[in-house]
């Protein structure tokens, strides 16, 4: 368990990288050799040795989760665990190996929009009544969103979700990968505050959500055009 191992913060102190990358970069040397399945302990457990944010923490945890090192397991005994490595984890684990290389930002953004149309219409043919709702969340979350990094990760949440609900499991890990990637890179312009553009892009998303509630695939790919040529 975390809390038996105090020397979490000990790199978090080494240049380069956010917070939340530092944290998860001393997660991930702490459970190097385990075993998959091992617990790690809880995010609370993190937070409390760590003593950074709630937020910073929830960061980390997803970063792992998307590098395919850490898996969570929700309800009574559950917590952060040591993820198998299947070859789609693998996959996804090789997608963000190229964070530091050149224009991959770029080459994360090309892959994501020629994938965004079969992960959309997939979930669109798969969602079941349950599963619009956690869309919608996040769509307040976007509404809500005090500032362009709180929309963004809401904005990154939605598309997450959207991807679980696609069957293609190959499609769904590479999309994954690049939002893992996107997340932790993508850089913050000052213009793309604006309020309008803003209102234009959660429009694009609401219309997107709706069409997958509504199974419309013309839809969703009509929604899919809009939100990679809308700037």
């Amino acid at each position: 368990m975390v809390t038996e191992n105090r020397a979490l913060l000990a790199g978090l102190s080494a240049p380069g990288g956010t917070r939340a990358e530092q944290l998860a970069g001393a997660l991930e040397d702490r459970v190097r050799g385990l075993s998959p399945g091992s617990a790690i302990g809880t995010i609370e457990e993190v937070r409390q040795e760590s003593g950074l944010a709630r937020a910073t923490v929830s960061e980390a945890i997803r970063l792992l989760r998307d590098r395919g090192v850490l898996e969570i397991r929700p309800g009574r005994g559950g917590g952060l665990f040591v993820a198998d490595q299947s070859p789609v984890v693998r996959l996804r684990h090789t997608l963000l190996s190229v964070v530091g290389e050149p224009g991959a930002v770029a080459d994360a953004i090309e892959l994501r929009n020629h994938l965004e149309e079969l992960v959309a219409v997939g979930a669109a043919r798969s969602a079941g009544a349950g599963d619009i709702s956690p869309l919608r969340a996040c769509l307040d979350d976007m509404a809500a969103a005090p500032d362009w990094d709180a929309f963004m990760r809401a904005n990154w949440a939605l598309h997450e979700r959207i991807a679980q609900l696609c069957p293609n499991a190959m499609a769904r890990a590479v999309y994954v990968g690049t939002l893992g990637h996107l997340t932790s890179s993508t850089a913050r312009t000052d213009d793309r505050d604006a309020g309008a553009y803003r209102a234009r892009r959660l429009r694009i998303h609401v219309d997107l959500v709706e069409a997958i509630a509504a199974g419309d695939e013309d839809a969703v790919r009509a929604a899919v055009a809009r939100h990679n040529h809308t700037d």
